[in-house]
């Protein structure tokens, strides 16, 4: 390290000097004035603390509906309530469900999910005889025999109290689907075409799984990830079992995957292709999203129905898969068709009364670990890690770095965003802010007993090293400009230094694996505690210039 910069950066510390950070243009908290998006001339439309929101205010929505990573979603049509679910994978407490009146709107309600069963694929949401099942398969690395198992826990409100997860003792597949036949007989449909039945309370399998459905047939020159037959939603309407599915791979190239259905009178097939499959996919990779797919059909307050999907953002893989909305028609002979074309224009919302959207991520707060924050990969007890007295958030420490400390995340959905902290650290404690994938990828800065720690790729830059500094408390901020990620502290939180920045675009799953995204938040490692405050997050509007 030049020596220079290192007495700089050692008085910037110990006397709060350094250069101050300037304010983004039009970049107030809580604006709610149409925008643009970057070099798209489309409304863009804020709402809490500048937060993308889909509902344009003037009958019309522009996607996605749900900003940020909702992979994999499931809804559920409960008389006038919505809810949707997601793959919540290493992040827990886990299975986020969220609560809507119009498709367009939502709001978190709970996280159902607090027992550690592995990493949580794509799941099903369902209502039975007045009570609510989520089939739930889990990726457990640490069983050699049952690597991937199918588990289902039930509750009488979607509020909860959830129960305990139940083992079906179904192994080996993915992606459940709940339906019920025509004889009032409930059943599994599953990866691959294939299907189980269940005994009437859902709680176990009760018979063999069989092979019903062979997929749709996708052109040998198309470029895709693979075959892979998943997601099957399935949905019974007119006198026929509609059979929705994704194919082609959930990432890798932009054009992979897609939506296909098939149809039968019976829930027992044989099941018939639509003619016009795929109903829905990306065919470019100059479309605005990327591998749309994993759809289910869901019919509107005004009669009218929808496809609820996930997608990547175009240039935007860290944000993860983002959940998008799509009106459907219906033929003269019974095949739904996609109308939304590639997503780029604003679409007329469903004819329902526009409710909240979001969710403040600023503060801490006392359901904070059931509406917006997670840990990823937590041990068991991680619930006690998390203190909360009077806002402010006291973290024991795990852990030897961020990679072992279980970080503490929320999923945030703007292209650009700033992020700022206050935190306070005991004798052998690190601590600070992360962009964080997983325990490989990951960007950050902490502040531990005579130091600063600059992290990137995964490991702590040394070239050059943090500074030092005797301060225990600190103020910490990140500014992600369309991943372009710069870290600053400060001592009294009004003048600030920038320690240094990193590109993060590489930050995602086609580069690591693990169907995740880059998520900001907090980490505590070493022995004691960190001790959090004043958490604040705003959106920078788009066009805004760079600070």
């Amino acid at each position: 390290m030049h020596p220079s910069r290192r007495e700089t950066l050692s008085l910037a510390l110990a006397s709060a000097g350094g250069l101050a950070l300037p304010a983004r243009a039009g970049s107030s908290v809580g604006a709610c004035e149409p925008s643009t998006r970057h070099g798209s001339g489309h409304p863009w439309h804020s709402g809490i603390e500048g937060q993308r929101r889909a509902d344009l205010g003037n009958g019309r929505y522009l996607n996605p509906v749900l900003a940020g990573d909702h992979p994999d979603p499931n809804i559920l049509k409960d008389g006038d309530d919505y809810y949707a679910t997601f793959s919540s994978f290493l992040y827990y407490p886990g299975v986020p469900i969220w609560h809507s009146r119009d498709l367009v709107n939502w709001t978190p309600l709970t996280a159902a999910l607090k027992t550690n069963i592995g990493s949580v694929w794509a799941l099903d949401i369902a209502k039975h005889d007045g009570r609510y099942f989520i089939y739930i398969p889990a990726l457990d690395t640490s069983d050699a025999k049952r690597p991937v198992k199918t588990w289902v826990i039930h509750a009488a409100d979607m509020r909860g109290p959830w129960s305990e997860p139940i083992d079906l003792q179904l192994d080996n597949y993915i992606d459940p689907g709940h339906a019920i036949g025509e004889d009032g007989k409930r059943y599994l449909f599953l990866n691959g075409g294939n299907r189980v039945r269940l005994t009437g309370d859902g709680l176990a399998v009760a018979g063999h799984v069989e092979h019903v459905y062979d997929g749709w047939p996708i052109p040998p020159e198309w470029i895709i990830e693979g075959f892979a037959l998943e997601g099957p939603k399935l949905l019974r309407k007119d006198g026929w079992f509609y059979y929705f599915s994704g194919q082609g791979g959930t990432a890798g190239p932009p054009t992979s995957h897609m939506v296909v259905v098939a149809r039968s009178r019976s829930i027992h097939g044989p099941w018939e292709n639509c003619p016009h499959n795929p109903i829905v996919r990306t065919a470019s990779r100059d479309e605005p999203w990327w591998s749309r797919g994993h759809a289910t059909a869901v019919e509107a307050p005004d009669g009218s129905w929808w496809l609820a999907y996930h997608g990547y953002e175009n240039g935007f893989r860290t944000l993860g898969r983002q959940m998008l909305l799509e009106p459907i028609s219906w033929t003269p002979d019974g095949w739904p068709k996609a109308k939304g074309g590639n997503l780029a224009q604003p679409l007329p919302k469903p004819r329902a009364p526009a409710g909240p959207h979001g969710i403040a991520l600023s503060g801490f707060v006392p359901d904070m670990l059931t509406t917006k924050f997670s840990f990823h990969a937590p041990r068991p007890g991680y619930l006690d890690r998390a203190q909360l007295t009077g806002g402010v958030l006291s973290l024991t420490a795990q852990g030897s770095d961020p990679a072992a400390s279980s970080p503490l995340l929320f999923v945030a959905g703007d292209r650009s965003y700033e992020v700022a902290i206050e935190l306070e650290i005991e004798p052998g404690t690190e601590a600070g802010l992360l962009l964080f994938y997983n325990e490989k990828l990951y960007c950050g800065l902490g502040l531990s007993d005579g130091h600063l720690h600059a992290y990137r790729i995964g490991q702590q830059e040394r070239w050059p090293p943090g500074a030092p500094t005797s301060a225990r408390r600190m103020h910490i901020r990140l500014v992600n400009d369309e991943n372009v990620a710069t870290f600053h502290y400060s001592l009294d939180g009004k003048t600030w230094t920038k320690e240094r920045s990193f590109e993060v675009a590489g930050y995602n799953h086609n580069v690591a694996d693990g169907f995740l995204s880059l998520r900001p938040g907090l980490y505590a490692s070493g022995e004691g505690k960190a001790t959090f405050r004043s958490l604040s997050y705003r959106a920078i509007p788009p066009n805004s210039p760079p600070a």
